[in-house]
């Protein structure tokens, strides 16, 4: 596996990922207009051509939040969100980002005990925030090192 700096050729795996993974996925035009976002830095992992998984997040000076983090349902629980979010927070640090925010929903026990692990402390929830089904988001915070 490698992790790269998710580009164009595999904006159509991540638009099928996010259809996938969520009950409102990112078009395909949406996470293409992510790579000239300055602001933006979204990674991929990939075996060869084929992506396992991606994670993005939007800088806003000294603070970044994590947008997206998909993994394909056949890849979980083999190390490749903790790879891509430990690159994330290193390339982050590296321009200078001290905090990585993100939300989860509540329900998504699996995602939050990967978030706690790597350190992220839970700061607040927002009630209602999900769709599709309605539900609460919680958000966790991690100081970055550089």
């Amino acid at each position: 596996m490698e992790i790269m700096p998710l580009n164009e050729a595999l904006i159509p795996q991540a638009a099928a990922l996010e259809r996938a993974c969520f009950s409102l996925p990112w078009s395909e035009n949406a996470l293409l207009s992510e790579l000239s976002n300055e602001n933006a830095l979204y990674l991929a992992a990939a075996e060869g051509e084929t992506l396992l998984g991606y994670v993005g997040s939007e800088i806003s000076f000294e603070e970044a939040d994590m947008m997206n983090l998909a993994v394909l349902p056949d890849c979980r629980r083999q190390g490749i969100a903790q790879a891509l979010v430990g690159a994330l927070e290193t390339a982050l640090a590296g321009r200078g980002v001290g905090k990585l925010t993100l939300e989860v929903r509540a329900s998504n026990t699996p995602a939050r005990a990967l978030y706690e692990k790597l350190g992220y402390v839970l700061i607040a929830r927002r009630p209602g925030y999900y769709l599709r089904p309605r539900e609460d988001a919680v958000l966790y915070r991690k100081e970055l090192r550089a």
